[in-house]
């Protein structure tokens, strides 16, 4: 355990910023299922609707440094494919 002033300070903001990146990638998770879930039911305007919801946390997220930019970005380009193949 951190016995300085500093590391125990650093030690504390380390476990708040875990659990901060934990719900990130948790809420991630979530608006891809969601976004399934709407392309799979096969209502289009759904599927558009919770994308826009899932770029905006993906990339929020990203800024923040949860996930790789490449990564979000990988995992955008996937759900935009999957629904713009049942739009058609």
């Amino acid at each position: 355990m951190a016995t300085h002033k500093s590391a125990i300070k650093r030690a504390r903001q380390n476990e708040k910023r875990r659990e901060q990146n934990r719900a990130r990638k948790t809420r991630i998770k979530n608006v891809i299922k969601k976004v399934t879930d709407a392309v799979a039911q096969g209502t289009p305007e759904a599927a558009q609707k919770t994308l826009n919801e899932a770029k905006s946390v993906i990339h929020k997220s990203a800024a923040k440094g949860v996930i790789h930019k490449n990564t979000a970005a990988r995992k955008i380009s996937r759900l935009a494919r999957m629904v713009n193949s049942k739009e058609s």
